[in-house]
């Protein structure tokens, strides 16, 4: 079975062809932070014009590759929520529009749920079950996952999400948008001794996390600089007070997933969503699982952010699971707020 599968939720275009078979065919992924970066951050009128003029090449883009005709393809998997409602409205538009004109049937995914799933795509996939750690620009969640559609949430943020912090810390710093990757570089080479910033909720007796303190911290560390002014801040203090910040953030992220490992008995760990391409996460994860024998699962790099690949295998899985899930009724609808403990199992 070949499903097509469309992402759009934010600022990427993303298209893919996986075959059950044969697994991934081709993906083509179209990222808007150029255009957005002018801006400071995503504007959703932009980005769903975007959208619009990139989902049809990406589609024969991901054809020619795979080396398939459209006819060839069994099913067409779109996100359908949760996103931004005019990006979300491009992609499940063009989804099932494609899917009437060839008479094949649709589905629709939880974007959250390819997030989940992605490292599935990788050569090294872990078996269920397993704990998630689902962090990126909007969501930081734990989740106990068993199989796919059966996830129950552990924690998740109660302000700031971990990519926001990144991104809203980044700028304080005067490094434009988006700042994760900056601010990750720059703290390279900081000194880790020179800003010890707040570990929100790094002792709390449950699995939920705040990081609106941590970027208030990084507010005030600026404010109370003897220049004042961001821009008359020397490179190595910017690179300390970044130092500071990233080893706060990976502190209680890897804190927070040691006691839910500890807390399930699980031993296999994953890590999806952008915030996953971190390298200081990703050193301070492994470490963990070195000195308490658990082991830890990242999707590839390329399907850390959002992208079609994900969407296609979300919906796969769920249909080989259960063929029904995929219709023919065309009148399709987005889901901007989508909780995930609201999915059905497959």
């Amino acid at each position: 079975m070949i499903v097509l599968g469309v992402e759009s939720s934010c600022d990427e275009t993303g298209l893919a062809l996986y075959d059950t078979e044969r697994g991934l065919l081709s993906h083509a992924l179209h990222s808007q932070v150029a255009m957005h970066e002018e801006y400071g951050g995503v504007v959703p009128e932009l980005a769903s014009r975007d959208h619009i003029r990139r989902a049809l090449p990406l589609l024969e883009h991901s054809l020619s590759k795979a080396g398939i005709a459209k006819n060839d393809i069994d099913a067409i998997a779109y996100t359908q929520g949760p996103g931004l409602a005019g990006a979300l409205l491009v992609g499940s538009s063009v989804a099932c529009s494609l899917a009437l004109a060839l008479d094949k049937p649709v589905l629709g995914v939880h974007h959250l749920e390819g997030h989940l799933l992605s490292p599935l795509l990788a050569t090294e996939r872990p078996d269920f079950p397993f704990i998630a750690l689902l962090v990126s620009g909007g969501h930081t969640q734990l989740m106990r996952v068993d199989g796919v559609g059966r996830y129950t949430l552990l924690g998740e943020t109660l302000d700031d999400a971990a990519g926001e912090a990144f991104d809203k810390s980044a700028k304080l710093l005067g490094l434009g948008y988006p700042g994760g990757p900056a601010i990750s570089r720059l703290a390279e080479f900081g000194d880790p001794k020179a800003y010890t910033l707040p570990r929100p909720m790094l002792h709390s007796k449950d699995f939920n996390f705040s990081f609106s303190g941590l970027k208030t911290a990084v507010l005030t560390v600026v404010k109370n600089h003897e220049e004042k002014v961001i821009a008359n801040i020397c490179e190595q203090d910017k690179a300390n007070i970044a130092r500071g910040f990233v080893d706060a953030i990976v502190d209680v992220l890897v804190a927070k997933c040691v006691n839910a490992l500890r807390h399930t008995g699980l031993k296999r760990l994953v890590i999806a969503g952008g915030v996953g391409a971190n390298r200081q996460l990703r050193e301070a994860l492994n470490a963990a699982a070195a000195k308490r024998k658990f082991r830890v699962f990242y999707p590839e790099l390329e399907f850390c952010t959002d992208n079609g690949a994900m969407i296609a295998f979300a919906g796969a899985m769920r249909l080989e699971k259960n063929p029904d899930l995929a219709v023919r009724d065309y009148a399709f609808n987005v889901r901007p707020r989508w909780p995930l403990d609201e999915l059905e199992a497959a």
